[in-house]
This record gives structure tokens, C-alpha cells and sequence, in this order.
């Protein structure tokens, strides 16, 4: 027994060893880059099958291919990749969504190579570049991992790396070579990529897909240290590999010998589950490109000639029409996409296991196997399917509430990756299993009829939810997540919706896929499948329904024409050049277009300009504004040539505003102090980690009045209002709104109430037109007046032709009109303003002033934390002093703004 206990621990510290490496070389690029190689496991497979090349099919010597393969390709390909892919998307800003869609993109493009050059099929030749014991490669990780720490702690280079994953602008500020740094992180990461993978090809199965998915699963290791500490990614690596090597020894009889047997073969797989599900995420910025623009109309002719392409299979027979039956299929699988990415603006990662559970319960229900329920019709076992799956949308649904970027990314790739290991792979879920087609449409002609009739159902289900209020707050969660929160919308409730609906789309898709194939093919639905698609869906349009349709017409016929692999290249190369044209192709080549258009812009001659200045009658002048009224009606001065009209109602449809709330007939600017104020806050204490932000404050905010909260940079002033607002819950004290307590109610209940905020970094909506944001403050603030949208747009002149331009683009003085419109249109009773003259000239910052006084008289209470003295000495009523997150001093403007003066000067 203890010889067997000291086999396995020698087999699992190979396993584990192999495994650090992975986390080793994650963990550095990481650091030095800020990007997660989602391309690693794609590394290690080529620089193993280049070995093979070199060693099997070219006869070289071990050593020589060796140091080839380890010293010159793998560390050349990280420094290629550095350069030409993410070196160009550092230098436009960093996005991290063009850099981790690129690398998806960079994984897919090795893939799909690999395919090509040495086929889909598994190789069981690779040559052994260290013995089958631990000791060796136990040797060479902790070696690595002790350099690697000595550098990054102990040398120059590990300090200008530090800087310049903390700052890469500062460090190149501060005289920092940060491309120098990247290529080294790059290819020290791609070495070890390279190593892990002739080290593991004589073991496992050499393919295209089944090796770079195995590296990938050990991913848990580099997000359980949190992508720093490589200690304890080797300790985590070598446990787990130890633990699965140990459980191999169990062999437990009944209902639980597969389940516990698919978790000793597949430890790793649990662990990444464990990292991305339950360990707090990294990486949490938006992982997402959004759109630049408002989304271009689609032409009239796109539809009809989509219509046509999808009708000609029709024509077909044999063998072409058998594999054209697999895209209306795919289209609804990728259509999933558009709702969860396109419109919702997640990551989603793992939606081929929720078309591959579509294809599964479907083939389980037609064949009387599902638990519980009876046999049924094909048609009917792929409805029950649908109803089925679409709550397992909340796997993924779920960690997306508390995650985005790279830790969603994360958690909807591990979910992909367990289902696929722990229901697909199983024998006791899928042996035996056979799928036919529904009744009546057996032949291929007629099925692509039936599938066609469903793809038309599932397009207007997505055109739904892309259309209509849904499809607005879907919009303004995807363009700015807390600025969709301040407007009212639900973003959690909003964002299961989107998993939910594409898991179901996406189990429509796949039941039809595997009634097309007439089998249950868990290859169809691998988790590498489910990589490129998306990056299919991203690279052609994700908010493109026709997008959705091109990419399974050319996934689907590039790979039933050509070599496998061609597809899969393809796309990688979009996806690489991603940063390039963030809207898709069409994006790209439509505004090529308008260029060029604008430079063949005809000119008229001199002779002309005069014939047509006589032909055409001189322009009548404008006729002078009529003056602006005083009060509510003032507020119209914010835009030039804005005459004014009648202020939003202070109640708009909405529940009856909180005691202390004067009406508009008692409201005025010189109306006395409320005898209660509206909006408290008692005793607010907040810390980040061992740095005090609030240290008990109060505050009080009176209808009809202005406060302003002033203080240096680090004061509290920005945490207390993200306390007042509902972003931030203190961890002391309260906060209450005509004498309720909303201490614990998120930012979108609060804005319902009546207590909205706007944002130092303008909050707005790039995708939507202005009408449509103002829009979805209305509808958000569930106001029931029909003509609050149309009152809001007049009274800030913004109801000429700029209603109708996307937001994206306009000016920072409109952008400013548009925020405040949004906020205004749901009738708030509490109005908080984060720095609102940010960005404004000296004539804007006035006419905003008057907006902030009209609000104020029309009994709307006005908090303003800004820099801008001059403004808070003219437009508040009360200023609060705010130092080291206390309040300090309070009183008038005068008062206080002087006190300040005085203590500032010499």
C-alpha cells in the first residue's frame, strides 16, 4: 500500500509540475502585460507538434529540435505576438476588451493552423524530452519559479516591471522602456508555454483541440494566486496534481462511481470551477468592445439578399444540402450570442454547453431517458429542452452580477469547460444515445424547412429583446454599467435575463444540431467550439443579427469546403486585428466608405457659387428669442438658442414625493428651510482596507436647496456620495429619505425613489440616440407621463435635430445637457452632481448654473460636490468642508469660501 501511495504521488507531482509551469508562465505575462494568454494552451500545442516535426518527421537529433522548439520558437512567437498584437492595442489605450478578444482571436488562429498543417487527427508519437518521473521537471519548475521571483523582487528590470504593470504611461513618463518589459514578460511566458507542452504531448492526446483545452484547464492555479504569487501557484499546481493522482485509488460502487470518478480524472477542472465561481475575480474592468457609434441601420437589400442565400440550399441534394442544414442551426446558436454579448454586453464563453445540453436533454427525451418524464416526440422533446436549459442560464447568469471582464470571462469558461467534462465525457449520460428527427421531416429538404421556420422564430425573439424599453436598458447596461444603475435599471435582473434568454436560444440551437447530425456528437459542443464562436460573433458584428447569420454560413462552408481548420483561422486573424474595427467589418467598411465619399465630394467652380447665390432666396433671419421667464422655466438658458418651456413636474407619474417635499406652487428660490430635511445621512463610516474614507459624517439635504461639499483630493467627498447614491454601502450608519431608511437599497431602487446622481465622467449612453437616453431615464424612473421625454428634451434645447445622433461623438457640452435630460426625466426629488462643470468653458459652467438654481426653485434638493469655487460660492446654499472624510466646517458660501481663502493664503 505504501508503494502504491508513493507511485501516485510521483505520478501527481509530474502532472502538478506541468500544471505550475502553466500557472509559472500565466502568471508572468500577466505582469508584465496586464493580459491574461488565453492563447497559452494554443502555444504549448504548436511548440509540441513543431518538435514532433522536427525530431519524428525530419530525423533530427532530440536536443537540437529541443532547443529549437524552446530557445527560438516558442520565446520568438511571444515576442512576435507582443509586437504586432497587443503592443499596437497598448499603445491605443489598453482596452481590456480588444486585448482579451485578441486573444481568444491569437488562440483561435493556432488552432485552426494546426489543424491545417497536421491535420485533426491525434497523434501518439511525440518524443520524450524528459523521463516519465517527477524529479526532473519537479527540478526545472522550482528553478523557474525561484528566478523568476529573485528578478521581479531583487533586479531593476522586476522594479520597471512592477511599474509598469501598475502604470504603463507613468513608467514610460518616469523613462521606463514598457515595450522592452512586455516582450520579455511575452516571451519568458511563451517559453514556458513551449515547455509545458513537449512535456505533456508523449502523455496525453496530441490534437489541435484536445491539448490546448488541457492546458486551459489549469488556469486554476495562476486565478487561485491571484495572478501574483507564483509560491503558491506551484504549492496549489503540485497539491492538486498529488490529490487527483491519490483519488484514482478509490472505487466506489452505486449511484456515485461515475461522479467521483469524472472528479479524480478531472481535479483541475474542479478547481477552476472553485477559482472563477467562488474566488473573488480579476481583472474586473469591462472586457468588452463597445460600440463607437449608434447601431447603423441595417440596408433594406441586407435582408432580402440573406433571405435568398438562406432559400438556395433548397436547390441543393446529396451531400451539399446534408451539410447545409447544419447553418440555420448554428445561426441560433450564434444568434445567442447577439442577446448575451452584442446586446448585453457580457462575456459569455461557455455557450456551446448550453447548446450542447439542448442537443443532449433533447436526444435523453425523445429516447424516454430523462429522469422523470416520459417519452416524447422529437419536436416536442426539443421544446421541453428549451424550457429545460434556459435556467441553467443562471450558472453563468449568476457570476456575472458580481463580475465582469476577465473574472466573467473566467467563470462562463469554466462552466463550459465542467459541463463539457462532467456530462458530455461521461459514459453514463451520453452511451447509446441516438437522435432522430421529428416526424415528417426526415429528409434533409424538408428538415432545412422545419429549421428555417424555427431560426425565423428565434430572429424575431431576439429582434424582442433588441427593440423596445428591454432593448434600451439592454443598450445602457452594455455602453456604461453604473451609469445604467444610476438611470434605474435593474442590472442584475436585467443580466440573467440575457443569460437566461441566450441559454435558451442556444439549446434551440443546438437540439436542432443534433437532429440535423441525426446523433449526439459531444465534439460538436467542445468549449474550443465555444471560443470561436464567439470570437466569430465579436469579429463580424455582435450586435448584428445578419452578423450572427454571415458567421455560421461561413464557419459551416469554409469547413465543409476546405481543410478543416480554414474557418478557424480565418476568424482568428479578425480577431486579432479586433482593435482595429471594434463594430465589426461591416462597421469598418462602412466608414471607409463615407470617407471616401466625403473626399469625392463635388465642388461647385467660382461661376457656380454666384449662379446659385442668385438663383436661391436669401435665408429670412431668425427672429429674436423671446425672453427667458424666471423660475422652473430658466432652466431652458442651458442651451444657446433654447427658449425655454416648462420644467418637468417634480412627481412626473411617480409616487407622491417624501414628507418635506414643497410643491411647485409653494416652492421658490427664496423659499425658507424645510422644517425636515429630505435625504439624511447619520453617522457614515467607510474604510478601504486600513484607510479610513468616512469617519462618522452627516449631512442633510433640504428641498429647494443647494448643498455643495468642497475638500481637497482624498477628503471622502467622492465616497460619501457614492454612499448617498447606493453604489457604496457604509459600514456604519445611515442613510434615509423622507424618514425611510434606504441604507441597503441598491443605486437603481434609490433613483426609483427619487434619488438620481450623474457622474464626473460623463454617464451616457454611446450606442443610443439622445432621445433614447433621456428615454431611458423616463422609463427607468417609471414615469407615466407620456409628455415628460418631449418637456425634458425642449426645456434643454435638445429637441432639434441632435435628439436624433447617437451620443457617441457629441460634443462634452451636449454630452453634459444629455446626462442632465436623462437624470431630469425621471423626475428625481434628490438630484446628486458629481463634478458637473468637469469639462465645461466658462459660458457653459453659467448656463448650468442657471439650470442648477431652476431646479432648486422648482423644490428639487440639489447636492454638488465640485472643485470649481467659483460656481459653489454662486450657486449654494449651504458648503460643508470636508478633510480626511470628516466634515470640518459648515455654513454660507461666503462664510465658509472666506474662512478658506483666509486659512489658504500667506
Amino acid at each position: 500500500m505504501s508503494s502504491l501511495t508513493y507511485d501516485l504521488t510521483l505520478a501527481g507531482l509530474s502532472v502538478g509540475s506541468a500544471a505550475a509551469l502553466t500557472g509559472i508562465g500565466l502568471i508572468v505575462t500577466y505582469r508584465a502585460t496586464g493580459v491574461l494568454n488565453f492563447a497559452h494552451g494554443a502555444i504549448a500545442m504548436v511548440c509540441a507538434y513543431v518538435l514532433r516535426q522536427c525530431v519524428v518527421e525530419w530525423g533530427w537529433p532530440l536536443w537540437l529540435g529541443a532547443t529549437v522548439t524552446l530557445l527560438v520558437l516558442a520565446p520568438g512567437l511571444g515576442v512576435v505576438l507582443e509586437r504586432f498584437v497587443f503592443r499596437p492595442l497598448a499603445v491605443l489605450g489598453g482596452d481590456p476588451a480588444q486585448t482579451l478578444v485578441a486573444s481568444i482571436g491569437v488562440f483561435v488562429l493556432l488552432v485552426g493552423g494546426a489543424a491545417l498543417l497536421w491535420g485533426q487527427g491525434a497523434r501518439e508519437d511525440a518524443p520524450e524530452l524528459v523521463p516519465d518521473e517527477p524529479w526532473g521537471q519537479l527540478a526545472v519548475v522550482l528553478v523557474l519559479a525561484a528566478g523568476v521571483a529573485a528578478v521581479v523582487r531583487r533586479t531593476r528590470f522586476g522594479r520597471e516591471l512592477r511599474a509598469v504593470v501598475d502604470d504603463r504611461q507613468l513608467a514610460v513618463l518616469g523613462g521606463i522602456d514598457a515595450d522592452r518589459v512586455a516582450a520579455a514578460g511575452w516571451a519568458f511566458g511563451s517559453f514556458t508555454a513551449g515547455l509545458t507542452g513537449v512535456l505533456l504531448a508523449p502523455y496525453v492526446r496530441l490534437d489541435p483541440y484536445g491539448l490546448p483545452l488541457l492546458v486551459m484547464e489549469v488556469v486554476a492555479v495562476a486565478v487561485a494566486a491571484r495572478m501574483r504569487s507564483l509560491p503558491f501557484a506551484v504549492v496549489v499546481a503540485l497539491g492538486i496534481g498529488v490529490a487527483q493522482s491519490q483519488l484514482t485509488r478509490l472505487h466506489p460502487s452505486g449511484w456515485g462511481e461515475p461522479l467521483l470518478q469524472a472528479v479524480g480524472t478531472n481535479l483541475f477542472v474542479v478547481a477552476l470551477l472553485i477559482a472563477a465561481l467562488v474566488l473573488p475575480g480579476v481583472g474586473t474592468r469591462d472586457a468588452l468592445p463597445r460600440t463607437a457609434t449608434a447601431r447603423v441601420p441595417t440596408p433594406p437589400g441586407a435582408w432580402i439578399v440573406a433571405a435568398v442565400l438562406f432559400l438556395l440550399p433548397l436547390g441543393l441534394a446529396g451531400r451539399d444540402l446534408h451539410t447545409s442544414v447544419q447553418v440555420p442551426a448554428l445561426a441560433v446558436i450564434l444568434l445567442s450570442l447577439v442577446v448575451v454579448t452584442g446586446r448585453g454586453g457580457q462575456i459569455s464563453l461557455g455557450q456551446a454547453a448550453y447548446a450542447g445540453l439542448g442537443a443532449l436533454f433533447t436526444a435523453l427525451l425523445a429516447a424516454g431517458r430523462f429522469p422523470g418524464l416520459p417519452r416524447l416526440p422529437e419536436l416536442a422533446a426539443l421544446a421541453v429542452s428549451v424550457v429545460l436549459v434556459a435556467p441553467l442560464g443562471l450558472l453563468t447568469g449568476w457570476p456575472a452580477i458580481g463580475r465582469r471582464g476577465l473574472a466573467l470571462a473566467l467563470a462562463t469558461f469554466a462552466v463550459g469547460v465542467g459541463v463539457s467534462r462532467f456530462v458530455f465525457a461521461q459514459p453514463y449520460a451520453t452511451s447509446g444515445l441516438s437522435l432522430g428527427r421529428p416526424a415528417g421531416f426526415d429528409g434533409d429538404r424538408a428538415y432545412y424547412v422545419l429549421e428555417l421556420l424555427l431560426l425565423a422564430v428565434a430572429l424575431l425573439a431576439t429582434h424582442a429583446l433588441r427593440r423596445g424599453r428591454t432593448g434600451r436598458a439592454l443598450a445602457a447596461m452594455r455602453d456604461h454599467e453604473r451609469g445604467a444603475q444610476a438611470a434605474g435599471v435593474q442590472v442584475p435582473s436585467l443580466k440573467l435575463l440575457a443569460f437566461v434568454a441566450g441559454a435558451a436560444l442556444a439549446a434551440l440551437g443546438g437540439g436542432m444540431l443534433g437532429m440535423g447530425l441525426r446523433a449526439f456528437d459531444a465534439a460538436a459542443y467542445d468549449p474550443v467550439r465555444g471560443l470561436l464562436w464567439f470570437a466569430a460573433v465579436v469579429v463580424l458584428g455582435s450586435d448584428s443579427t445578419l452578423g450572427a447569420l454571415a458567421a455560421a454560413a461561413l464557419l459551416v462552408g469554409l469547413d465543409a469546403g476546405t481543410r478543416g481548420g480554414v474557418a478557424a483561422a480565418l476568424i482568428g486573424v479578425l480577431a486579432i486585428l479586433v482593435g482595429r474595427f471594434p463594430g465589426g467589418p461591416y462597421e469598418a467598411l462602412r466608414t471607409a466608405a463615407e470617407r471616401l465619399r466625403l473626399r469625392r465630394t463635388p465642388a461647385l467652380t467660382p461661376v457656380g457659387a454666384r449662379a446659385r447665390a442668385r438663383l436661391r432666396p436669401a435665408s429670412p433671419q431668425a427672429a429674436p428669442s423671446a425672453p427667458v421667464p424666471t423660475g422652473a422655466t430658466a432652466t431652458g438658458a442651458v442651451a444657446t438658442g433654447a427658449t425655454g418651456g416648462t420644467a418637468p413636474s417634480s412627481n412626473g407619474g411617480r409616487s407622491p414625493a417624501p414628507p418635506g417635499t414643497p410643491t411647485p406652487e409653494t416652492s421658490s428660490a427664496t423659499a425658507p428651510t424645510p422644517a425636515a430635511p429630505l435625504l439624511t445621512a447619520r453617522q457614515l463610516h467607510a474604510r478601504y482596507g486600513g484607510f479610513t474614507a468616512l469617519d462618522g459624517v452627516d449631512l442633510d439635504l433640504f428641498a429647494g436647496r443647494v448643498t455643495a461639499v468642497v475638500g481637497p483630493n482624498g477628503a471622502g467627498k467622492s465616497t460619501l456620495f457614492h454612499c448617498l447614491a447606493g453604489t457604496l454601502r457604509p459600514a456604519r450608519g445611515t442613510v434615509r429619505l423622507g424618514g425611510r431608511d434606504i441604507t441597503a437599497l441598491p443605486a437603481h431602487a434609490r433613483t426609483r425613489l427619487g434619488v438620481a446622481r450623474t457622474f464626473q465622467q460623463l454617464a451616457v449612453f454611446p450606442s443610443l440616440t439622445v432621445s433614447e437616453n433621456v428615454r431611458v431615464g423616463a422609463e427607468q424612473g417609471r414615469v407615466t407621463d407620456p409628455g415628460a421625454v418631449e418637456r425634458t428634451l425642449r426645456l434643454l434645447g435638445l429637441d432639434g435635430p441632435v435628439r436624433a445622433r447617437p451620443a457617441a461623438g457629441l460634443p462634452t457640452g451636449t454630452l453634459r445637457r444629455v446626462e442632465l435630460a436623462r437624470v431630469l426625466a425621471g423626475s428625481p426629488h434628490a438630484l446628486l452632481l458629481d463634478e458637473p462643470a468637469a469639462g465645461l468653458d466658462s459660458a457653459e459652467v453659467a448656463a448650468l448654473a442657471r439650470v442648477l438654481k431652476a431646479l432648486a426653485a422648482d423644490g428639487t434638493a440639489l447636492l454638488v460636490v465640485e472643485h470649481d469655487l467659483d460656481l459653489v460660492a454662486g450657486l449654494a446654499d449651504v458648503v460643508h468642508v470636508m478633510t480626511a472624510g470628516r466634515i470640518v466646517a459648515s455654513g454660507p458660501p461666503g462664510n465658509v469660501l472666506n474662512a478658506l481663502g483666509t486659512a489658504a493664503g500667506p
